[in-house]
């Protein structure tokens, strides 16, 4: 039975989900951008009027339904997120199985995503990229079984995640693009692909329900008792929306430039203070054994691709690329490392998709690299989970540059 993807599924999302739910309420405290999204949530419960204009809604609306659930404190704040991190490590498992439909390379890659630092991280905190990632990697898997196995549904339920991605972050919305311009080339590589479905028909599918389920999301803003929305002002605040993620911000201690973020130059420290009553840190650090193979593997699937034509090399490759060259385009005034977070978990498709297109040659090394990885995930789990601390100075035992600090 478990030789199927369904009930694997099921197990990788029981497992991932019991892991991010452990010591979740600590600290009781704001973490980071709790500070901003938090109150953002509580506004949207209420119908008070707009806050934290700059993003829709649907990430917000998200932390608000776990504040219904569980009431106001550090587990409705962060509840929702832990079902989304649950879920993008699901989304990868099922994303490698349309790739391989093997069970290792799909379970590796699960693996390889827990113990990646970024989305265990993102799991445990009250902000949108965790939303945005969940629904933008279940899209791509939803996408992937279209093209497997056709029908004008799945692409449909596809668009319309990736519509819900982008309804919690815009920097989602490329990835419409990156898979209307994926439907067209490999339809046209091979027109067996994605049966049943023509270019135009997929093309305008895509365009219509992505966009419908994005404005949709704006349907609480509607009801606000304080500047509400109106059909004739949707549209004009998407301008306005634009304006404030194209503001110039002042100077920030945590700001990096993109190119620095496969390199691990400049990871953020989420927290780091006494806080119930200890001293606590969270460090937004991807695993270094993964992030720097992973490097490789991307390395290994364009030249691979190169040299044979494998679409899914090409896949898995032109994925991370493209996450990371939006940011060379995007019109942002800074840049922080948790904009690399797509990224750092797109890095895994490349590594499994290397090693399994490689198999004869690298038996045995996705072995080795789980264990390395879990011996770095112990390593770090204390600054990881927001463990309590020995000293003040505790951080120096974990960072290995002086730009970690």
């Amino acid at each position: 039975m478990l030789r199927r993807p369904l009930p694997l599924a099921i197990v990788v999302f029981l497992v991932a989900e019991a892991l991010f739910l452990i010591g979740l309420t600590v600290p009781h405290q704001f973490v980071f951008d709790e500070v901003h999204y938090v109150p953002a949530a509580r506004a949207l419960l209420t119908l008070d009027g707009p806050v934290n204009i700059e993003h829709p809604l649907l990430g917000k609306w998200l932390i608000a339904q776990g504040i219904r659930l569980f009431g106001d404190d550090a587990l409705g704040w962060r509840f929702m997120s832990t079902l989304a991190g649950a879920v993008t490590v699901t989304a990868i498992f099922a994303i490698v199985w349309q790739i391989t439909h093997r069970r290792r390379p799909s379970l590796v890659a699960a693996a390889l995503t827990v113990l990646n630092f970024t989305v265990f991280v993102q799991a445990r905190i009250a902000m949108l990229d965790g939303f945005m990632l969940a629904f933008l990697a279940a899209g791509i898997a939803m996408a992937a079984a279209a093209l497997r196995n056709g029908g004008l549904a799945r692409w449909a339920v596809a668009a319309a995640l990736l519509g819900a991605a982008t309804a919690c972050k815009w920097l989602a919305a490329p990835y419409v693009a990156f898979a209307a311009l994926a439907f067209v080339l490999l339809k046209r590589e091979d027109p067996r692909r994605f049966p049943g479905l023509s270019t135009p028909v997929a093309l305008g599918v895509l365009t219509l329900v992505s966009a419908v389920t994005y404005l949709a999301t704006f349907a609480p803003a509607f009801f606000y008792r304080d500047a509400p929305l109106t059909l004739a002002t949707l549209l004009p605040f998407q301008l306005e929306m634009f304006d404030r993620q194209t503001q110039v911000l002042p100077a920030h201690t945590y700001q990096s430039n993109w190119w620095t973020w496969p390199l691990l130059i400049r990871p953020i420290w989420y927290l780091y203070e006494p806080a119930d009553g200890a001293q606590r840190g969270i460090l937004l650090l991807g695993n270094p054994v993964i992030m720097w193979t992973g490097l490789i593997a991307v390395v290994a699937c364009w030249w691979g691709w190169v040299r044979s034509g494998s679409a899914r090399l090409l896949a898995a490759a032109a994925l991370w690329t493209g996450s990371l060259a939006v940011w060379a385009v995007i019109p942002k005034s800074l840049g922080f490392y948790y904009y690399y977070y797509p990224s750092s978990v797109f890095i895994v498709i490349a590594i499994v998709v290397a090693l399994d297109h490689w198999r004869a040659r690298t038996r045995g090394w996705d072995t080795a690299l789980l264990a390395a990885s879990l011996a770095l995930a112990i390593y770090f789990y204390p600054v990881l989970a927001a463990l309590p601390l020995p000293a003040a100075d505790a951080f120096r035992y974990w960072t290995w540059f002086p730009t970690w600090v």
